[in-house]
């Protein structure tokens, strides 16, 4: 048994960050019911991936039971108002407005049942001054500035997976921790609201806090640091790319000695402080770059790691799938077919979790579902 053994979650979702959120309630214990139309969350057909299966649904739909509902037909808005009633979670992620216009908005819920938590997942919260905005991630990534703080100079870059959505799903499902945390000490369940776009502008703290108090907010740098040297990625003569990151003047004296071979680099005047190293970053990146040209990407990670100096290779997705940190989870496709994902990022040392069951054809458990939620009076 799960931590949240016992615990319904109701997930009017789609996409990814509400599918995300209760996922990881799924993976402990909770019986999540994903209503979808009958054309099934349209995440279902991002693409074919995952063994005739979207990706992306594998990945955020295992062990959740499946109903198809017409929301805009009243009895089966009546029969969605009754499992919520007997649920303690309802999670959703549909438009602005449509809750409220169903008469399943947060607040009308919560006075009904004073034991619900709800959590609303938006793109831009309830500001009715961006309502028309559409909430795609990669929309969000450009109207949070994520964008412009990314990529290279003079060409901002979109972050290569859906940060937002999966940022805005982590917090959800912190928050609805916490609220059933709180639920167990009052007795009282909360109106929880997440927006992608707060997700992705508190992310941006930092650089936002150089634009307001600062001098400005720095530039987009590829690899680079805008206020650390060295640190990026740099060519060995086999043409691989090694990252690199001097932390702190011990570092640099280590690297300079025992990696460059050159300790009197360290007291050059160019370069004897990180601010001279940032300042003359050009000039230090072609000694580091000519010095590497010598070696394979191989030896030179052998000569970073004897040094005690911080390096990573610069894998790409291929090499992700054999890299020796990697951690798998065995999941299914809707068909039953087994494959392997990377496995959840939290272990639990002294209670594995239970493999989840595959995730749900469109509609695979309505029957069973409509029967168990019948009106008392049937």
């Amino acid at each position: 048994m799960g931590p949240l053994s016992g615990i319904t979650v109701v997930a009017l979702e789609q996409a990814v960050a509400a599918p995300l959120a209760s996922a990881r309630l799924a993976e402990a214990g909770a019986r999540v019911i994903k209503i979808e139309r009958a054309s099934g969350d349209f995440a279902r057909n991002y693409d074919q991936a995952a063994k005739g299966d979207s990706s992306y649904f594998v990945w955020v739909n295992q062990g959740k039971e499946s109903l198809t509902l017409d929301i805009k037909n009243l009895e089966d808005l009546e029969l969605l108002k009754r499992i919520i009633g007997k649920s303690d979670v309802f999670l959703q992620n549909l438009a602005p407005g449509a809750m409220g216009r169903l008469g399943l908005d947060a607040e009308t819920l919560r006075a009904e049942f004073p034991t619900l938590i709800t959590c609303d997942i938006s793109g831009y919260g309830e500001n009715l001054a961006v309502s028309h905005l559409k909430a795609y991630d990669f929309l969000i990534q450009c109207e949070s500035g994520l964008v412009a703080a990314s990529g290279a100079p003079g060409a901002p870059g979109r972050i290569g997976v859906s940060i937002c959505d999966i940022g805005a799903g982590m917090a959800a499902h912190a928050a609805i921790l916490e609220a059933l945390l709180l639920r167990g000490n009052t007795g009282q369940g909360s109106a929880l609201k997440v927006s992608l776009f707060d997700l992705a502008a508190e992310w941006m703290t930092v650089p936002f806090v150089h634009s307001e108090y600062g001098e400005a907010a720095p530039q987009p740098q590829g690899l680079r640091h805008p206020s650390i040297s060295p640190y990026g990625g740099f060519k060995a003569g086999d043409g691989s790319l090694t990252a690199l990151s001097i932390q702190n003047e011990r570092e640099w004296v280590t690297f300079c000695s025992d990696v460059l071979e050159t300790p009197e680099l360290a007291a050059d005047e160019r370069f004897n402080s990180n601010n001279q190293r940032t300042v003359n970053r050009h000039e230090l990146e072609i000694i580091i770059n000519l010095f590497f040209s010598a070696y394979s990407g191989k030896q030179l990670r052998e000569r970073l790691a004897e040094a005690g100096i911080a390096y990573g290779a610069i894998n790409s997705v291929e090499e992700l799938t054999q890299h020796l940190a990697l951690r798998r989870r065995q999941v299914h496709s809707s068909a039953g077919e087994m494959m392997t994902i990377p496995a959840s990022p939290v272990a639990w040392v002294d209670r594995p979790r239970d493999r989840l069951k595959r995730p749900p054809v469109i509609g695979e458990n309505s029957d069973n579902i409509r029967q168990e939620f019948e009106p008392d009076d049937v």
